[in-house]
């Protein structure tokens, strides 16, 4: 069971982490990403996610425990929900000294 749990966490934080990359990748707007900001690196990246969080999803044997793993994957879930929502992409890029996309001034986050 110790391992449905991780993995279900991994599959909720991979996947609401692949939800903004493909949506900005898909609408050509740019977002933050270790790899680059261009809409096609967030698309890709956004793709590759959902992928892994399919794979990881497979390994973690969620029919054997589902109430263990459907409180694990809504812990991962909001975890990354609360990342992103506080603009870590924008911080991890910038503490990472990579370039952020424009944003509005009320929302920018500085390399500070």
């Amino acid at each position: 069971m110790f391992r449905t749990i991780v993995l279900a966490a991994l599959v909720g934080l991979t996947g609401t982490n692949a939800l903004p990359h493909l949506i900005k990748g898909l609408v050509g707007e740019e977002f933050p990403n270790l790899l680059g900001n261009s809409p096609l690196r967030n698309a890709l990246a956004g793709l590759t996610g959902i992928l892994l969080t399919a794979l990881l999803a497979l390994w973690a044997d969620i029919p054997g425990h589902p109430w263990p793993a459907a409180l694990a994957i809504a812990a991962g879930a909001f975890t990354m929900a609360v990342f992103h929502g506080l603009r870590g992409a924008f911080r991890l890029n910038a503490a990472a000294g990579r370039p952020n996309p424009a944003t509005p001034a009320s929302q920018d986050v500085r390399n500070d």
